[in-house]
C-alpha cells in the first residue's frame, strides 16, 4: 500500500492569516538542496523565505511540494505559506524576484484556501532526469544536464524501465539516510525518451525515496552501457537491498518538473522543463 501522507493540526489555517501558493523555478548548482540547513549552507528554502519576508515585513515559511537534494534543478516546484500581509498579487511574484538571486525566480502567486497543502495535497510527482550522451563533454550544460560519454542503447533501457513501473517495494532504490517511514511506492510511468544527443528519464510517482531517481538512473545507465541486461532491473527490485544495484546517478541531470493537485485548486499550469527540451518533448 502507498504511503498517505496526513497534515500535522499545526498546518492549519489560523484566522487572521491567509495561504498563498507560489510556482518555482531554480537552478540548484549552488545549492545545498531546497530544505533549510543548521549548517548555515545555503539553500533555497532560505533565499526564498528571506526574499518573501522583506515582502511581507514579517518573517515567512514555506512549503514545498517535495524537497530537492544538492545540485538538483527544479522547473515547476510548488510552495505554500501562511501570513497576515495583505498585498497584490504582483508583490509576491515581481517583489520577490527582486530580493531572489538571479538563479531562483517565482513564476506563479495564486491565494488558495486552508485545505491546500504544498506538500500534503499533492497527488503525484514529476521528475526528469536528462543525459547528455555524446563523447564529449559540454561545456554550456555544466551541471545542468549529466554526461555518459558511453553510447546507452535506449531500446535496452527502456525493457528495464518497463519492469519497475507499478507499486513495489523500492528499498534497492533507496538511500541508506532515506527516513520515509515505508518504502513502497506506486511509480505511474518511468519513460525512456530519446531527444537529439538527450536520453530523458521522465518519472511520475506518488512520492519518492531518498534519491529513487539517482538511483535508477544509475542502474538504466549502467543496463543502456551494456554491463547488465534489462531483466537485471528486475532482479534488483526483487532483492529489496540497495547493496546489489547500480551507483548513484549524479544530480545534475536531474529537474523537478511538475506536482499535480485536484482541479478544485485551480493552481496555474506552466509547460514541463527543463525548458531546453522543448524543441524534442512536448508532453
Amino acid at each position: 500500500m502507498a504511503t498517505t501522507f496526513k497534515a500535522d493540526a499545526s498546518e492549519f489555517l489560523a484566522e487572521d492569516k491567509q495561504r498563498i501558493a507560489l510556482g518555482i523555478a531554480y537552478n540548484g548548482r549552488y545549492y545545498h538542496g531546497w530544505q533549510r540547513q543548521p549548517s548555515g549552507h545555503i539553500s533555497v528554502q532560505e533565499k526564498l523565505e528571506d526574499a518573501l519576508s522583506i515582502v511581507a515585513n514579517e518573517p515567512i515559511k514555506v512549503m514545498c511540494a517535495g524537497r530537492t537534494d544538492a545540485g538538483v534543478h527544479a522547473s515547476a516546484q510548488v510552495v505554500h505559506f501562511d501570513t497576515v500581509a495583505q498585498r497584490p498579487l504582483r508583490a509576491w511574484t515581481h517583489g520577490g524576484n527582486m530580493n531572489l538571486p538571479d538563479d531562483v525566480a517565482i513564476q506563479w502567486a495564486q491565494p488558495v484556501d486552508e485545505k491546500f497543502h504544498a506538500r500534503f495535497s499533492a497527488t503525484a510527482r514529476r521528475y526528469r532526469y536528462v543525459i547528455y550522451n555524446h563523447a564529449l563533454r559540454p561545456a554550456l550544460m555544466d551541471k545542468e544536464v549529466t554526461w555518459n560519454y558511453r553510447p546507452l542503447d535506449i531500446v535496452s533501457m527502456q525493457k528495464a524501465a518497463a519492469h519497475l513501473v507499478g507499486t513495489h517495494d523500492f528499498s534497492s532504490f533507496r538511500a541508506a539516510a532515506c527516513q520515509a517511514n515505508s518504502p513502497i511506492r506506486t511509480m505511474h510511468h518511468l519513460n525512456v525518451i530519446a531527444a537529439g544527443d538527450y536520453i530523458v528519464l521522465d518519472v511520475r510517482a506518488n512520492a519518492f525515496l531518498h534519491h529513487m531517481i539517482r538511483n535508477l538512473a544509475g542502474l538504466l545507465m549502467k543496463i543502456g552501457a551494456g554491463e547488465a541486461p534489462p531483466e537485471w532491473a528486475m532482479e534488483v527490485l526483487i532483492a529489496k537491498d540497495r547493496r546489489v544495484s547500480a551507483a548513484t546517478a549524479k544530480p545534475y541531470g536531474l529537474y523537478f518538473v511538475d506536482a499535480e493537485y485536484d482541479d478544485a485548486f485551480n493552481l496555474p499550469q506552466t509547460p514541463l522543463g527543463p525548458h531546453f527540451l522543448a524543441p524534442w518533448i512536448n508532453v
